[in-house]
């Protein structure tokens, strides 16, 4: 089974530091196969027996490398709906195409309703939320809010971000 885990605040400003290949490393040692990582911020793709639990693989993260952030896992086919589903057709900078991940559909649910501003455009799907920001993701309040709603359960990442761990997954 191929699953995509996303750490939550990782590697952002001073706090919650984790070197990619320390984690790289766990995975294999708790038995993940053909692990990869993407980037500095906590995104990792990995095959496994059975499906890892995102409450113990947040402890032995904490325990061995002395980070604790929360962690969102998905299945590669569930990944594969949340690319396949982005439904804003104007959005054609993925830098500026946030997309919210959770670890159910309760947390989803959360981030109904969320106002966007002017130039920006927000869908929630069964699977994520899509919020497009046309002045950009660090100029947009509604980014803001997002992850204020979403607390620990989920997380974000850009449309470019969200492709290359698709690519990934599907290798």
């Amino acid at each position: 089974m191929r699953q995509v885990a996303l750490w939550r605040g990782i590697n952002v400003g001073k706090a919650k530091r984790l070197a990619m290949a320390d984690l790289k490393a766990l995975l294999t040692d708790l038995g993940a196969t053909q692990v990869t990582t993407l980037l500095n911020s906590g995104n990792a793709v990995f095959d496994v027996r059975r499906a890892l639990s995102a409450d113990k693989l947040r402890a032995t993260v904490a325990e061995r490398l002395g980070v604790d952030a929360a962690i969102i896992l998905k299945s590669a086919d569930e990944w594969a709906a949340i690319a396949a589903e982005q439904p804003i057709p104007e959005a054609d900078d993925p830098s500026r195409l946030l997309v919210a991940v959770t670890a159910n559909a309760a947390a989803l649910q959360a981030v109904q309703g969320l106002v966007a501003d002017s130039g920006e455009r927000y869908v929630v799907t069964a699977h994520a939320a899509y919020l497009w920001c046309g002045n950009g993701i660090l100029e947009s309040k509604a980014a803001v809010a997002l992850l204020k709603r979403l607390g620990e359960a989920g997380t974000t990442r850009n449309w470019a971000t969200v492709g290359k761990l698709q690519a990934l997954a599907q290798a």
